[in-house]
């Protein structure tokens, strides 16, 4: 019961972690660039992320493939709030 508690707080925190860097990443560092306003690209990063956190969470002993899957949707979600972030403060298009 403890672990189970213990790894659902993990995803948790890494869930909240992946969004928040993600979205600030994106709306920081991606303003000017013009190809992370493509629809793709929220669901590239979302799988890529959980791609690279499939081995890490394999080795922890108390995460596992749930919080991989997390951290991806976290990233996507965070992704895809990040542009709308640059769409609002750019404004509406030519």
């Amino acid at each position: 019961m403890f672990f189970t508690l213990l790894s659902f707080a993990a995803a948790i925190v890494v869930g909240m972690a992946g969004y928040s860097l993600s979205r600030s990443f994106v709306a920081s560092k991606l303003r000017f660039v013009d190809a992370v306003n493509k629809p793709f690209v929220p669901i590239v990063a979302g799988i890529g992320a959980a791609i690279v956190a499939m081995p890490i969470m394999g080795l922890l002993p108390i995460v596992g493939t749930g919080t991989a899957l997390t951290f991806g949707l976290s990233v996507w979600a965070g992704v895809k709030t990040g542009v709308k972030d640059i769409q609002r403060s750019i404004g509406p298009g030519i």
